[in-house]
């Protein structure tokens, strides 16, 4: 999945262009991932396919949300829902293959699944501080007291939020800039431009509501 900074970044790309911002629009934005926090699987919280690992069915999603996306957090957690499935589709498959993964100089190294994610939670920790300078992503949800979101999104305990807030910050207090192994800015840029512009494209496609 894409770290929790990257969807902040899609999500305000998004928000910019249909003029609306609101907190609890980008803490939908990252509600999902409350599931690794408290030990739930990912199937639930992400609407996972049985046949394709880590990708989201927005139909199941849509079928039952639909008409909720005026709802900031609701239309956040779309936002985070199609990024994952960006990610996973279009984008995980150029650096990680067959148990490889390719570095970026090239180098092709076969190691365990769990080493390889390693590998590339690495580059989230390392690209986060290039990130929030690069787009001025406000913070204060993760250092303000914690409001339970007005939601009927019922895949996640909403009101154990405060839990993946609080890792949250912790990550970001120890974001660094050290060299990153599987992915550099460029390459991220690219990705949260590529899929923020297919998200409203596809948001006009399906005549989804957007909040105000």
């Amino acid at each position: 999945m894409a770290s929790a900074i990257i969807h902040m970044c899609v999500a305000k790309k998004v928000s910019e262009h249909f003029n609306f911002d609101s907190k609890e629009y980008y803490l939908g934005s990252i509600a999902p991932d409350l599931s690794k926090q408290i030990g739930m699987t990912k199937t639930a919280s992400h609407f996972l396919n049985i046949h394709q690992e880590g990708v989201p069915n927005i139909e199941a999603f849509l079928n039952k949300y639909r008409d909720t996306l005026d709802n900031p957090f609701n239309f956040g957690y779309f936002v985070h829902l199609y990024t994952d499935r960006v990610w996973f589709k279009e984008f995980m498959t150029k650096a990680k293959f067959n148990n490889c993964v390719k570095l970026l100089d090239n180098t092709i190294i076969e190691t365990s699944e769990e080493e390889i994610w390693n590998l590339i939670y690495n580059d989230y920790t390392n690209l986060n501080t290039l990130l929030l300078d690069e787009y001025d992503l406000d913070l204060s949800l993760f250092y303000e007291d914690f409001k339970v979101p007005d939601t009927t999104i019922d895949e996640i305990p909403v009101q154990k939020l405060d839990i993946l807030l609080e890792k949250m910050a912790d990550i970001i207090m120890m974001a660094k800039t050290d060299k990153e192994y599987v992915f550099d800015l460029d390459t991220i840029n690219y990705f949260i431009d590529y899929c923020s512009d297919k998200i409203i494209k596809k948001i006009d496609e399906y005549g989804l509501k957007v909040p105000k």
